[in-house]
């Protein structure tokens, strides 16, 4: 199963099972067309590797607020 399958899969759920959970699609791939596939997928947000710790938590950290 790839990411795509698996948030999919999530985002069938009702949100009392984590149907809502928040997430991040990483990924090698960049461009518009694969952060529209993300996006269209169920993810919140689109980063690209390679990603340093310190973006990667402040993104995690603005889809908590």
């Amino acid at each position: 199963m790839d990411g795509y399958m698996l948030i999919r899969q999530i985002r069938s759920l009702p949100s009392e099972q984590g149907g809502e959970i928040r997430a991040i699609g990483l990924t090698a791939y960049a461009g518009e067309i694969n952060e529209q596939q993300i996006l269209q997928a169920g993810f919140q947000k689109h980063l690209t590797k390679p990603i340093e710790a310190t973006q990667l938590a402040m993104v995690i950290a603005s889809l908590i607020k």
